[in-house]
């Protein structure tokens, strides 16, 4: 069954462009103007085509300014679009804008009754929902209080909550993962996770690349307002990559062409836990291991492979290395897989862009022989400590008290002696 359905469908915005002189104009100058005068026309999306079926979890990346934003606003009928057409089946929620759907003069606790209205919900629904939206978002120290009053943080917490509890048949997440704390935003992907598998549909537009890979089934990149590509979450991930870098072709696109080809590419990288089963999804303390599927075309000899660890905002978090570690590589001609394990994930709650990248030994990054951008990894449970990291330790403890007794006889001795 298709849940959503986009055909043909164009977006128009009309810029208008005034005169310097505006503030010596008459109204009616002012007015005219504006109505027919100084415009220009802008396409935020043309000819856009795509369908989306029940249960599937669509995301939707691309440069700011490419249209993902106005293909959420035309889902949730914020605005209408200037030619196609747009066919929407099932009861639909939308996190677009943090203050999206509340009223600010009214309570938390009245906001949630008036989007489950909105939604077609009985009160007796709502009120079974109501708690664990309370606690989900972590508001209930105000959820009597006027909307009006809370940050940015909290909004964000309660809108998240009200669209994702709600039971909606349809969701539309917009960058939900760009504000609140690391806790929150491993919250929001769990309860995705969790809504995906019960068969709730998911438009997802994020800028964190890793999230978009773990959640979505299928990705469509946005380009100038057209679809740019479209497929599944790795390849058009990797394109997308590669746009943004002034690289050639994806990765993938280049293994079918062996003249072109480097001396050693990357064919996948993966995330496997303990029990060997591939996942993006970690705790703190984890086992995990990375595999890195390489094709050699000739003989690399003292090749460096790394893996490289970013936050969401593209800081370098850290950095594994085979040169760094001492470990000397042979690439033979043909395909190999190279694993690094690593016995506890230190990381806490937070999310990851990876990437992979060969090259040989002695060479700078800028002359590797090819990265690539693997799925990222989801922290999505801690241990109680405070900072971005947990490393394995122990505590000691022994009496000082012993210590010195020791040391005075010992100095006895010395003195005896002399």
């Amino acid at each position: 069954m298709i849940d959503l359905k986009f055909d043909c469908v164009s977006k128009k915005y009309r810029i208008y462009q005034e005169s310097e002189a505006k503030a010596s104009e008459n109204k009616l100058r002012r007015v005219t103007r504006r109505l027919w005068g100084n415009r220009n026309d802008f396409w935020a999306l043309r000819d856009v085509s795509f369908e989306v079926e029940r249960g599937e979890a669509l995301g939707i990346i691309g440069q700011n300014g490419a249209g993902k934003s106005t293909v959420l606003k035309l889902l949730y009928n914020i605005t209408a679009p200037t030619k196609g057409r747009i066919s929407i089946n099932g009861r639909l929620a939308a996190l677009i804008e943090i203050a999206s759907g509340f009223h600010p003069d009214l309570t938390g606790r009245e906001n949630v009754y008036l989007n489950g209205a909105l939604l077609g919900m009985r009160r007796r629904e709502i009120n079974k929902k109501l708690d664990s939206i309370v606690d989900f978002a972590g508001v209930s120290a105000f959820i009597d209080t006027p909307v009006k009053r809370y940050s940015s943080g909290m909004y964000l917490r309660l809108g998240f909550s009200i669209a994702a509890y709600l039971d909606p048949d349809i969701l539309l997440l917009d960058e939900v993962l760009a504000v609140g704390d690391a806790e929150f935003q491993s919250k929001c992907i769990e309860r995705i996770n969790q809504l995906r598998k019960a068969g709730t549909t998911i438009v997802f537009v994020s800028h964190n690349l890793g999230a978009v890979e773990g959640i979505c089934d299928r990705v469509f990149l946005l380009r100038q307002g057209e679809i740019f590509r479209s497929g599944l979450p790795r390849y058009v991930i990797s394109e997308y990559e590669h746009m943004l870098t002034n690289m050639p072709a994806s990765a993938s696109a280049r293994l079918t062409s062996a003249v072109a080809s480097p001396a050693a590419l990357i064919i996948s990288v993966a995330f496997l836990n303990s029990n060997g089963r591939k996942t993006t999804m970690f705790a703190t303390g984890d086992e995990a291991r990375v595999e890195v599927e390489y094709i050699a075309h000739e003989s690399v000899e003292d090749a460096v492979v790394e893996i490289y660890f970013y936050s969401i905002f593209g800081n370098l978090h850290t950095h594994f290395s085979t040169d760094v570690d001492g470990n000397r590589l042979d690439l033979a001609p043909g395909r190999g897989l190279i694993e690094f394990l690593c016995p506890q994930l230190p990381f806490e709650v937070a999310s990851f862009n990876v990437e992979a990248s060969i090259r040989r030994r002695g060479s700078s990054f800028s002359e590797h022989l090819d990265y690539k951008h693997a799925a990222g990894i989801n922290i999505t449970k801690g241990k109680a400590v405070h900072g971005a990291f947990h490393t394995p330790h122990t505590w000691r403890m022994k009496s000082l008290e012993r210590q010195e007794s020791d040391d005075a006889a010992a100095d006895a001795v010395v003195k005896h002696a002399d």
